[in-house]
């Protein structure tokens, strides 16, 4: 099978073993396809909503918000991002207030580069490089 990212790229997102599950076909691809654009289509908005709920103190919300998140992003191979969230609801359930702004930070930009790749391999097994083949 063909890798969908490279080595360097597979803690960012990786599909391959999605792909591979589903049977590994151009049916496999497809359904990934569908899964790769609900999983990245509200953007950032979740990340966002979980910030207004901490500027709020409604922690425990916050904490759900992320925890759908990181469900939901998990499945793209994303395994920096879903560090990178842990750690961030983890600071939120011990109470560690000052490292929350700087957890926010870099979970944010592991989800804005997991949203960059999977936008690339939407591209390359989706959109006009897919059209091409």
């Amino acid at each position: 099978m063909t890798a969908y990212a490279s080595a360097s790229d597979d803690a960012i997102f990786c599909v391959d073993e999605l792909v591979d599950q589903m049977g590994g076909d151009a049916r496999a691809v497809a359904n990934v396809v569908r899964r790769v654009r609900a999983c990245i289509g509200n953007g950032i908005d979740p990340l966002n909503l979980a910030g207004e709920a901490v500027q709020q103190a409604r922690f425990m919300e916050a904490r759900r918000i992320l925890h759908n998140l990181r469900h939901d992003v998990s499945e793209l191979g994303a395994s920096r991002f879903v560090g990178a969230c842990l750690a961030l609801e983890l600071a939120l359930a011990e109470g560690r207030v000052i490292e929350i702004p700087l957890l926010f930070t870099a979970a944010e930009s592991e989800l804005r580069l997991v949203m960059d790749h999977a936008g690339t391999w939407l591209d390359q097994h989706a959109g006009r490089a897919a059209q091409r083949e």
